[in-house]
């Protein structure tokens, strides 16, 4: 009876559940295409997930997404620029912290520090990046 106990106790820490591991939201929101459709996926981040993978494929080693003790944090890069572009894509209370912290399984306190860090990393970039509009391409800006 003992011995029973005691395994039973042992298995407790073995066969353990989902508690208090961290949520892959984004991980299936980015890799699974059964999550989200290629169009759903367009609406939500205003880019198709080939061009997310570019993006996060030129910022991922950059300072920004280091801790201060200069190792990697837990989250990656990745995670970062989705953030970025579901912020970006967003307006009204669409764009609430809480709203893309639910979606992405992060706090909504850490939303403004993952734009923050996204585009200072992406901005370093800007020559590859951000292209404006010229009069040859017949449309001009206007104030």
């Amino acid at each position: 009876m003992i011995k029973e106990l005691a395994v039973m106790k042992a298995s407790r820490y073995v066969f353990r559940g989902s508690y208090r591991q961290w949520e892959t939201t984004w991980e299936c929101v980015l890799y699974d295409g059964k999550y989200l459709t290629d169009d759903e996926f367009l609406s939500h981040f205003r880019m198709d997930c080939s061009c997310v993978m570019q993006l996060n494929s030129l910022v991922e080693g950059d300072q920004e997404f280091r801790s201060v003790s200069g190792k990697l944090g837990k989250r990656s890069s990745m995670l970062h620029i989705m953030v970025l572009l579901k912020f970006l894509g967003r307006y009204g209370n669409e764009a609430a912290l809480q709203k893309l912290g639910l979606m992405l399984s992060i706090s909504k306190g850490a939303v403004n520090d993952y734009v923050r860090q996204a585009c200072n990393a992406i901005l370093k970039h800007h020559e590859l990046v951000i292209k404006w509009s010229s009069i040859e391409d017949g449309h001009v800006m206007q104030y």
